[in-house]
Parts: structure tokens; C-alpha cells; sequence
């Protein structure tokens, strides 16, 4: 019988409670034995809950307890989980976990520390919640070269912009609808500025690339400046918005961005709407990919931890190998890449084909003093070098 400890009795924490007990038998099977979650950390009390027997407050109960054999990580952040994880890792206890933030910027020496030790550090759920992206990135694409990874990685951004192109709303009244509804926490500003998305791209783009990325030098653009107007310009062009993380290879190495993008209905990711998540994968070998589902929600993400426990006890002293070097990855500058640019501006025709040449003109009825413009193909830094010699630029809106 496998002992496990989970870390974290929030909605993640309590989805794995929840899976384990639900899918007993068929995880014993899949496991090869019988699993039973022994301590479940959380500085609350759960009084009537049956889980209240197996709480504990002290880690230290945790990791000097010889018959836990595997940790799981449900706290979120940096702090105290990178310190938890590490202890249990440096005891010889495998992990799984589902943060983003730990993985981000802790990844390669926590990887490093279970390889040494012959157990494993597993983290499927970080990026996509249920959508097994990682494992398949690690074991089924290992014979390509990935040369672009382009994402909706966070449900509560994709529901919110759903929801704007549905009912022609503005960010403000979207955002209480989706807190409401659960979706976005009190504090939004994770979600809604991108970082969230910037923190899962940076994962991705280190595992194809075998090098550490550090997410602080993505260029990183929320959704909070997008408008009722804006998605209504996307509509007159057949086109709706959605905030992508997106990584691609070049010449000059890797090059990662997360902004608004317009994207038309020949892109794969144009109907993936509400809570649900994308990614889009291209390979030299492969050609395209796509894979989609549940980004995020108690039940999905707790069932993709439990396939990692899963996972670690299948491979009870083997670590499953995963290529992910503490060398840093100088990114690329991602305003070299190429694509088309919509822009809303007050300034004359005139001057601006003066600036862009031969462009689309996207007029909406019953608005004036500004026109819809979309640019040629070009890269960004030609952009902005035509950009300047206009004045009357309110928006621009990357497009492809």
C-alpha cells in the first residue's frame, strides 16, 4: 500500500480526497496496488468533514514520516510550497503538484533533486489542468523539433472574452459576471494581466526547448484594456479575440509572447470559448496538433494530480527522465516575428497609407472620429517604426 500526504485542502486539494475515493478500485488497478491518503496539511480544522482525521498542522509530521512515500503539492504560490516540496524531495519522497508559480522558477533543481535520488518531481496539471500536454510533450513528441506552442491557457480570461463577443458587454461587467460566477477570484489581476498565462508558457517553452525560461522577460499583455468596441471590430472582420500565449523557434533561438490576438475561423484555437483551454502544437515531423479540454475546475485538475501519483508509483525507484536544464534560455526578441496588426485611429487616410501602404479600412455604423485599420504582414518592430509617424493611434491589437 502506497502512503500518500497531500499539502493543501482547497479546491484542488480536496478534488484529489475526492478522486482517490471515488476511483479506489480503478486506481489500485492502474497503480498496481492499493493507495490511501494518509495526512492531509492545512492550517484550518474541517469539523463534520471525514477529512478532519487526517489532518495535521506541523509539516514536520510529513516528512519524518517514513511510510509516506509520496507528497502532493495543492498550496499554490512560492512560498511555503517551494520549501515543503524540496524537503520532501531531499527525504526521498516523489511529488506531484499542479503550481504554476513553484514550477516556473523552481523546475530545473527540483528536477535535478529527484533524478539524484531516483524519485520523481511530476507536474502534469501546472499547465493546462486536465489536458495531459506535458506528458505528451515529454514521451509521445520526443522525435520532433517543436517549432511553435501557441495556448488559451487560462480559463477565466477565455471565459470573460466569451462572454464579451456573446453579449457585446464591456470588461468591467464581465469580470463581477465571472467572479460571480466563481471563475475569477477577488483579486483578478493574475488572470486578467496575463501572468498566469505568462507563468505556463515559460513551462512549456522550457521543456521544448530543454533550457530554462524565466517567465519575467516574456512580454506579457492582459485583457483589461480590450472594449465592447474592440471585439465589435473583430466581429465586422469575422474575427474574435483571444488572449494567447504563444512560443515559437526561429533563427535566432525561441521567442515567447502572451497579448490579445484577433484570430479568424480558419485558427485552430477560434472556437475554444467559455472556461476551456487549447494548445497548439507544430512540429517539424508532426505537422499540427491540438489538444483541448478542462484548463482548469476541481474535479479535472484533481484528476490529472492523481495520473501523476499514479505515475510515481508505477515508477516506484525510476525517475521518468525529463529534459529540463537549469542553463538559461536567452529568448529571442519576439517583435522580429511577422504578422498583421489592427489598429483603431483618428488620423486621416492619407496619412495612414502614408505610414502602412496598402491596408483593409474596418468602419463600424454609428461610430466616428476613428477608423478600424488592418496592416499588411510585417514584423513588429517594422510596425512600430511606422506607428510612430501617426498621432491619432487609440488602439492596436496583434492579428493572425
Amino acid at each position: 500500500m502506497i502512503k500518500i500526504a497531500l499539502l493543501g485542502y482547497g479546491t484542488i486539494g480536496s478534488g484529489v480526497a475526492e478522486v482517490l475515493k471515488v476511483n479506489k478500485d480503478s486506481i489500485a488497478k492502474k497503480a498496481g496496488q492499493e493507495l490511501a491518503l494518509k495526512y492531509v496539511l492545512d492550517l484550518r480544522d474541517f469539523p463534520g468533514d471525514p477529512i478532519q482525521e487526517k489532518i495535521v498542522h506541523d509539516y514536520e509530521v510529513i516528512v519524518n514520516d517514513p511510510e509516506i512515500s509520496v507528497v502532493v503539492e495543492a498550496m499554490g504560490g512560492e512560498e511555503p510550497a517551494y520549501t515543503f516540496v524540496k524537503r520532501a524531495l531531499l527525504a526521498g519522497k516523489s511529488v506531484a503538484t499542479s503550481n504554476k508559480a513553484l514550477v516556473a522558477r523552481y523546475g530545473p533543481e527540483l528536477i535535478r533533486i529527484a533524478q539524484e535520488r531516483n524519485i520523481n518531481f511530476l507536474f502534469e496539471t501546472s499547465v493546462g489542468g486536465g489536458i495531459p500536454i506535458i506528458r505528451t510533450l515529454n514521451t509521445c513528441l520526443t522525435a520532433d523539433v517543436i517549432e511553435k506552442v501557441t495556448g488559451i491557457l487560462n480559463g477565466t480570461t477565455n471565459y470573460m472574452l466569451t462572454r464579451m463577443t456573446e453579449e457585446d458587454a464591456e470588461f468591467d461587467d464581465v469580470l463581477k459576471e465571472a467572479q460571480a460566477m466563481g471563475y475569477a477570484e477577488a483579486d483578478p489581476t493574475a488572470d486578467v494581466e496575463g501572468y498566469d498565462a505568462c507563468r505556463k508558457i515559460a513551462i512549456l517553452t522550457s521543456l521544448v526547448s530543454g533550457q530554462q525560461v524565466d517567465f519575467e522577460e516574456i512580454e506579457t499583455q492582459g485583457i483589461t484594456d480590450i472594449e465592447a468596441l474592440d471585439i465589435q471590430y473583430a466581429k465586422a472582420m469575422k474575427r474574435v479575440i483571444k488572449l494567447l500565449a504563444d512560443s515559437r523557434r526561429t533563427e535566432e533561438g525561441y521567442c515567447a509572447l502572451v497579448a490579445p490576438v484577433m484570430i479568424s475561423k480558419k485558427h485552430p484555437l477560434y472556437n475554444v470559448n467559455d472556461v476551456y483551454n487549447a494548445i497548439f502544437v507544430h512540429g517539424n515531423m508532426l505537422g499540427d496538433a491540438m489538444f483541448y479540454g478542462s484548463g482548469a475546475g476541481k474535479l479535472p485538475t484533481a484528476s490529472a494530480v492523481v495520473a501523476d501519483i499514479v505515475d510515481i508509483v508505477k515508477h516506484s525507484h525510476c525517475n521518468i527522465k525529463t529534459f529540463w536544464s537549469p542553463e538559461k534560455l536567452p529568448l529571442a526578441d519576439y517583435r522580429k516575428a511577422r504578422r498583421r496588426f489592427f489598429l483603431r485611429t483618428s488620423d486621416p487616410e492619407a496619412a495612414i497609407e502614408a505610414a502602412f501602404g496598402a491596408v483593409e479600412y474596418v468602419r463600424l455604423p454609428g461610430v466616428s472620429g476613428e477608423v478600424g485599420v488592418l496592416t499588411e504582414q510585417m514584423s513588429e518592430l517594422e510596425y512600430e517604426k511606422r506607428a510612430a509617424g501617426l498621432t491619432g493611434i487609440r488602439k492596436m491589437i496583434r492579428v493572425e
